[in-house]
This record gives structure tokens, C-alpha cells and sequence, in this order.
């Protein structure tokens, strides 16, 4: 889909890294949960929270965003540089 970045994936969440030139990465977007074959993007519709990728649209449960936060720690302690 983005022939200059790279796609990791792991259960429901996905990000999308930009290959620095110092042979590093850096997020591109922020990490999101997964529609289908599709990153979705996290929205506030009133009191709640959903994941959305054009008319589809998937609560942000609690455990969802635990599964969120738990993939996108791990991506930036993995592979993101660290000062």
C-alpha cells in the first residue's frame, strides 16, 4: 500500500514505520486498530469512542484499547530511537 514504509502488524493493531536514513524508523501516522485489512483512525462521537475506516466502525472498548496501548508500547520501545 506505501511502497516507502514499512507495515507491522500483530493480532488487531497495525502502524506504519518511515525507514530513517540513519538506519532508524519513525512512526508514520499513529498505531491503529485494524478494519478488515485497513488501519483504522480512533474517533469521539459524543461520549464514545470508536475505530472507523470509512462506514465501517468498531467500538473502542476498553479492552481494545488495551490491545492499542500494549502494541504501540511495544513498537516504540522495540523499534522507535530512544534519546
Amino acid at each position: 500500500m506505501y511502497a516507502s514504509h514499512i507495515g507491522i502488524r500483530r493480532g488487531n493493531c497495525a502502524t506504519l514505520l518511515k525507514p530513517l536514513g540513519s538506519g532508524g524508523f519513525e512512526l508514520f501516522g499513529t498505531p491503529g486498530y485494524m478494519i478488515g485489512e485497513n488501519i483504522a483512525v480512533r474517533i469521539k462521537d459524543g461520549a464514545r469512542e470508536f475505530f472507523v475506516w470509512k462506514q465501517q466502525r468498531l467500538e473502542a472498548t476498553p479492552e481494545r484499547n488495551a490491545e492499542l496501548a500494549a502494541f504501540s508500547d511495544e513498537v516504540s520501545r522495540e523499534l522507535l530511537p530512544h534519546a
